[in-house]
């Protein structure tokens, strides 16, 4: 892996991390498209630098982790239905990374929910600030699904949220503090099986630390920017995007066109 494909795979995680899009698909997908894409340090560049990411949510919403020890015990309840079925799925899982196909799927399929999921929760939203027990864990359970790549942990977490009645900037709101310590224990796992091989070079480590920040500055950006849009324009647009971007992936598969252009 080069520093190019570093930055290119970086900016897509920062980009898509918050995105009701998939950043595992999308990052999956332009791997394979720079003939990377089996490589096995693609694998943990791709999770890690996801914690780069969501370093931008730390550092734009701190306040939120100044909250009391109550706040952590609702992230901890949101958190553990996926992080149990992880673990039991964990082989499963990550076959399924390695097939575009699957992604491809996931996105239209997604996709086609977030075209209806606007018309679906209609009625009086609440703004919440924090979520019941009983709703953390119900979000947690959406979030489970997001276990499939291309499904997006973003857009499972905020239908779930949505489901419990939330508006859609407080459904968003929550799904990015649970993205912290998901993908920090997503993030840790990957780096304990990798250094577990065999330990990364310092150009590998120099790689990492490099994806990492450019990750988290894009991060920055895009939280902020996702979170005005889909307050005033709701989920339309993202899920047009998602049935566009899988059916063309299909397309290619199904044509025998090779994915990889670099």
């Amino acid at each position: 892996m080069s520093y190019w494909h570093a930055l290119l795979l970086a900016i897509v995680e920062g980009l898509t991390e918050f995105l009701p899009v998939s950043s595992t698909g999308h990052m999956i997908i332009v791997a394979n498209l720079l003939g990377i894409g089996q490589l096995p340090f693609t694998d943990t560049f791709i999770t890690s630098i996801q914690f780069g990411a969501i370093l931008s949510v730390v550092v734009l919403y701190w306040r939120r982790f100044l909250q009391s020890f109550d706040f952590y015990l609702k992230l901890a309840a949101a958190f553990i239905p996926f992080g149990i079925l992880g673990f039991l799925l964990k082989d499963v899982i990550e076959a399924l990374l390695k097939d575009v196909s699957v992604v491809a799927w996931a996105l239209v399929v997604g996709g086609i929910v977030l075209l209806f999921v606007d018309r679906l929760f209609t009625g009086e939203r609440k703004q919440v600030t924090t979520p019941n027990f009983g709703q953390a864990i119900r979000i947690g359970l959406f979030q489970c699904i997001a276990l499939i790549p291309g499904v997006s942990r973003s857009a499972a977490t905020i239908v779930g949220g949505l489901a419990q009645g939330f508006d859609r900037r407080s459904a968003a709101d929550f799904s990015f503090l649970l993205a912290v310590p998901t993908m920090f224990v997503i993030t840790a796992y990957q780096l304990y099986k990798t250094f577990k091989v065999s330990a990364p070079g310092a150009e590998d480590i120099k790689l990492l630390l490099f994806g990492n920040v450019v990750a988290f500055i894009v991060g920055l950006l895009a939280v902020k920017s996702f979170v005005d849009f889909v307050s005033r324009f709701g989920f339309r647009a993202f899920g047009l995007y998602r049935i566009v971007v899988g059916a063309v992936i299909l397309l290619m598969l199904a044509l025998g066109i090779p994915l990889q252009i670099i």
